[in-house]
């Protein structure tokens, strides 16, 4: 179905993929994919996990297509961005393949039907953990008082929750990642989700001096990981016809830089939190080298859009292979161990 998915331009064919995904899961996903490898088997933040692959926000937006993405093989889907009202998000065009590149760029805005429409629809009983991922409206006039109310509201339903200040895509929200700012964000949304595991996720586009700050943020509000990083507005030599467009890049490109920055993230928070690998991770062998390198999960999303969907089949198959190879009998043996 690539070349006829590929003929459409990338938000048509991405709207169709969710579609079908959401069609296949209410059909209850038959012939889905089971990973149940015991060596994949992880704990992370009191939650089991049946692998540590995980799906990054952006791919379901609303929550549409849980169960689909769950019979693919993933351990983990985590939904979103919402925001407390719908939005449209910017104007189209917004989502562009760079094919030459293996890459996608993007300048969506939290385009969603807000938290009110998905909560609804999100399955109760389901096959892998659930994390919602929670922004501020564009216009909100107390941005800290959205994401209050989005981790509020979706701790109730989400097994985990994660307050997202790390988009390009809306005016100003990357100010949120420093500073007193960062620090009141997180006391706030601290106390509003409970007892649920919080998780922050930040850009990959900080300096050393913001990182470091992060950390320690992160550590003294009790959060329960770190996800590192989303897309870069940086811009590594690219080949395709849109490698000028404005927005965040993800995809091959952004290998190198994710994975310098999840180091970065490791020495700075000495093994206290754990990190959440996302960036260019499209094989067995890069998702070991993060969890390698500290990560203790690791997500991906682009990748789907050039290798299709038995791609986390291959790269869970490949990642037990390795552990094995190497002498670990866990994932959590292997945290860190580069």
């Amino acid at each position: 179905m690539r070349p006829a998915l590929f003929a459409l331009d990338a938000e048509r064919a991405h709207r169709l993929t969710i579609r079908g995904l959401a069609l296949w899961g209410r059909m209850g996903a038959p012939g889905g994919q089971s990973v149940s490898d015991p060596i994949l088997a992880t704990t992370v933040a009191g939650l089991n996990f049946a692998n540590p692959l995980g799906v990054a926000a952006g791919i379901d937006k609303d929550g549409e297509a849980v169960t689909g993405l769950h019979a693919l093989g993933f351990g983990a889907v985590e939904v979103g961005t919402l925001t407390p009202l719908p939005q449209p998000g910017n104007p189209k065009p917004r989502l562009f393949r760079l094919v030459e590149d293996q890459a996608v760029i993007n300048r969506m805005g939290f385009n969603n039907g807000g938290l009110g429409a998905a909560l609804p629809r999100l399955p109760a009983k389901r096959r892998g953990v659930l994390g919602l991922n929670v922004g501020a409206n564009k216009d909100a006039a107390d941005r800290v008082a959205d994401y209050v109310a989005g981790v509020f509201a979706a701790a109730r339903v989400a097994d985990y929750v994660t307050i997202n200040v790390s988009s390009p895509n809306t005016p100003g929200l990357r100010d949120l990642q420093h500073g007193s700012a960062l620090r009141d964000l997180l006391a706030a949304t601290r106390n509003a989700a409970g007892v649920r595991p919080l998780f922050l996720k930040v850009a990959p586009d900080l300096e050393a001096a913001a990182i470091d700050d992060i950390a320690r943020a992160v550590i003294d509000n009790k959060l329960d990981a770190l996800i590192v990083g989303n897309t870069t507005i940086s811009r590594p030599p690219l080949s395709s016809a849109h490698r000028e467009e404005a927005g965040g890049l993800s995809g091959a490109p952004l290998t190198a830089l994710a994975r310098q920055k999840l180091g970065e993230f490791r020495a700075a928070t000495g093994g206290a939190i754990p990190l959440i690998a996302v960036g260019g991770i499209g094989s067995g062998a890069e998702a070991y080298a993060r969890i390698r390198a500290g990560a203790s999960l690791v997500q991906l999303y682009s990748a789907m859009v050039y290798a299709g969907p038995g791609l986390p089949v291959r790269i869970l198959s490949d990642l037990a292979s390795l552990l094995r190879r190497d002498g670990y009998g866990s994932i959590t043996e292997a945290v860190g161990a580069g």
